[in-house]
């Protein structure tokens, strides 16, 4: 309901603020300019499902062979004490605790392209849990809540594209994010368990959260004493390494339990392209509607708005000019990233705008898209508090990024 209410108001603002540019302004062609965002969208939408396709299939067949061969009972056996504490509703030993844990790992080692097919199969795990099929289930929502506000421990193409940006220690910005995005995954978990009544003082939370505390910590620390220049290189070796690894120990389990790797890999791909094809309205419809917003301009009066008000307040503007990449992240992952790095080829990687945009983009995910697919592939039409409580979560999350962005850089 809520996102269906959303959906309109995006795309009424924009025929709003196109009427002002055309009939006050006299920019007669910003109607066209709209129509012709929202075609470019829907093919865009269409395109990202298909190129979906082949990393749904790939990443799914893995986790079929996970599956019959037992890695995943074996996973969801060593998360239960935590994932039983914050998903109370999930029997012990269900397969949705390895799906939800193979994600949330493929997501802090700053893998999308393998974290969206691992959450796509989470979400359909829990819909088979779900008694109300068109509602968001407690479950449902909480997992969604910690995706879209995106624990990343190594944020791989933020790194990579300020070294291509020419950024002097492109790996500067990696501290920062770290803090950024752990503050906006810590606000998510917190928000959801409030409003399910979640005791996050139970022993095992509390050890859980203190034992991550302390990981992410020590890579700080370890970090820290690296060269600026390797740490990039340490970081791409790390992730790529445990996700290669984890590749392995499931074939070598489903060898050992004489499962059929080749056959159950291709069942788990036949999925991959059905729930590929399944997302391709949701996505189209949330997309189409963000572009119409932002090319009406209706995102340009935002942020001016924005800029307006924090220059009355006599707090340092020097943030505003970062600030499309915080508007857009919530609303597109790929328009985030346009943000980020028209960021920093004009103000220059190494600037402050550069950098902060860069924390930014790290600090939290992508809500809207996230919520439009993951609830999209299992036709979930009522999100209940959902979104709400993504959005605060990014709003944590960009809001620490800045105070780390001049805490650092300024």
């Amino acid at each position: 309901m809520i996102l269906n209410y959303i959906w309109i108001g995006f795309i009424l603002i924009a025929f709003v603020i196109a009427c002002i540019q055309c009939f006050v302004f006299g920019k007669t062609d910003i109607f066209m300019e709209v129509m012709q965002a929202g075609f470019g969208s829907a093919k865009t939408g269409f395109e990202i499902s298909i190129g979906l396709t082949g990393m749904l299939s790939l990443w799914l067949g893995i986790l079929k062979i996970g599956d019959r061969g037992g890695a995943i009972n074996i996973l969801s056996r060593m998360v239960a004490p935590f994932f039983s504490k914050i998903f109370p509703e999930i029997p012990k030993g269900h397969p949705a605790m390895g799906s939800i844990f193979m994600n949330m790992s493929a997501n802090m080692l700053g893998l999308d392209n393998a974290a969206t097919p691992l959450g796509l199969k989470a979400m359909k795990e829990l819909q088979e849990l779900n008694p109300k099929k068109e509602e968001a289930s407690n479950p449902m929502i909480m997992f969604l809540v910690l995706n879209t506000a995106g624990l990343m421990l190594v944020p791989i193409s933020i790194l990579t594209f300020r070294q291509q940006l020419g950024a002097v220690n492109p790996a500067d910005v990696f501290l920062p994010i770290l803090i950024a995005t752990f503050c906006a995954a810590l606000t998510g978990l917190i928000t959801v368990a409030i409003i399910q009544k979640i005791n996050l003082f139970n022993r095992t939370i509390l050890l859980t959260l203190g034992g991550l505390i302390s990981i992410i910590g020590g890579l700080i620390y370890a970090l820290s004493q690296l060269p600026k220049e390797d740490i990039a290189k340490y970081s791409n070796f790390a992730a790529y390494f445990i996700l290669f690894s984890i590749l392995v120990s499931f074939i070598a389990m489903a060898l050992r339990n004489k499962t059929n790797v080749y056959d159950s890999f291709i069942d788990g791909a036949k999925e991959g392209f059905q729930v590929a094809i399944g997302i391709v309205p949701y996505l189209v419809a949330i997309l189409v509607a963000i572009a119409m917003f932002r090319t009406s301009g209706a995102m340009d009066y935002l942020l001016e708005g924005v800029k307006y008000a924090v220059a009355l307040s006599g707090v340092n503007t020097d943030f505003v000019e970062a600030l499309p990449t915080a508007l857009m992240k919530p609303l597109s992952g790929s328009g985030a990233r346009g943000m980020m790095v028209d960021a920093m080829t004009v103000h220059g990687a190494d600037s402050f705008v550069g950098r902060l945009s860069c924390i930014i983009q790290g600090s939290t995910d992508t809500t809207f898209f996230i919520l439009a697919v993951y609830f999209g592939s299992v036709n979930i039409k009522n999100t209940r508090y959902a979104l709400a409580c993504g959005l605060f979560a990014d709003f944590v999350g960009i809001t620490a990024a800045i105070l780390l962005g001049y805490l650092f850089f300024h």
